[in-house]
């Protein structure tokens, strides 16, 4: 009988185009997609990859047992899906991917809102950003995630995925309390703090519009250490609303900056219905991130 792991491998090198592309999207080691896929090959007693050039390509018969191991995982889905559906929301499990700033502010109030209506369902969370959080969507690690993009900003790989904006949230100048100016520009001599680097992609795109390049000396996406070393003097930094929601340290002054903020999603895979408590955890998030009001 053939392996589902090893199906899922095979499905996985076809969907993306290459071992290191299929280890990537399902977090594991290179070597072990590898082995897998020579374990599949002694299964079937086929040659399933080819090399070309320094990549891979399907043979003939790794097209069709790719093609068929598609088949058999939406099935096997398909069955999850359904027996959630018999057994209700008395038991199971939930997973959730989300970025730092949404878990500092609504995403407990969805979670304590899901476990009280639902005290047997295993609710769990994974903290990472958009692109990781898709990879864990597409990967199974995951059930339900949180996303955000900049204006402007490309999204993560949404194919396949069902998504919906949750809220705009704006994006603030962070200066010392004892630092006059409201605009990016009137800080362009100071020294800068980064975030993430999507985070820094965009404060050197909004700096880059207002005429001039930030001098980062600084990064950390911790929004609490951010706002620290603001408040010590030793830079300017922008942060989206929800960072500042979740923390807000007293030493710091805030601005409002023009134009639009950044766009939160949340985001699941496969079409409609969801499994109960995929659903039931949806219902919360949109009531959780409507109950933040205007941000």
């Amino acid at each position: 009988m053939l392996d589902v792991t090893r199906l899922t491998v095979l499905a996985a090198v076809a969907r993306h185009g290459s071992v290191t592309a299929a280890a990537r999207a399902l977090h594991y080691a290179q070597p072990s997609v590898s082995h897998h896929l020579a374990r599949l090959e002694a299964e079937t007693g086929s040659r399933l990859l080819q090399r070309v050039g320094r990549g891979v390509r399907l043979t003939e018969a790794g097209r069709l047992l790719a093609e068929r191991a598609e088949e058999i995982l939406g099935r096997l889905a398909s069955a999850e899906a359904e027996l959630a559906e018999l057994t209700g929301l008395r038991a199971g499990r939930v997973r959730l991917a989300a970025f730092p700033s949404a878990l500092g502010t609504f995403v407990p109030v969805a979670a304590a809102g899901f476990t009280t209506a639902h005290p047997g369902v295993d609710l769990r969370f994974s903290e990472a950003e958009p692109p990781a959080a898709v990879r864990l969507l597409r990967g199974g690690e995951a059930d339900v995630a949180l996303l955000f993009t900049h204006p402007g900003e490309s999204s993560p790989d949404l194919d396949g995925l069902r998504h919906e904006t949750l809220l705009e949230e704006p994006s603030y100048l962070v200066v010392p309390v004892d630092w006059p100016g409201d605009g990016l520009a009137d800080h362009r001599d100071r020294p800068w703090i980064g975030g993430c680097e999507r985070c820094r992609s965009r404060l050197v795109t909004a700096c880059g519009v207002d005429g001039f390049t930030p001098d980062i000396r600084f990064t950390t996406d911790d929004y609490v250490a951010v706002q620290a070393l603001v408040a010590a003097g030793m830079g300017a930094t922008t942060l989206p609303a929800l960072a500042l929601a979740a923390h807000r340290d007293p030493r710091v002054r805030v601005v409002r900056l023009p134009g639009p903020g950044r766009r939160v999603s949340v985001a699941v895979l496969g079409e409609p219905p969801d499994p109960p408590a995929t659903a039931a955890l949806l219902d919360q998030i949109r009531a959780a991130a409507a109950g933040l009001g205007r941000l």
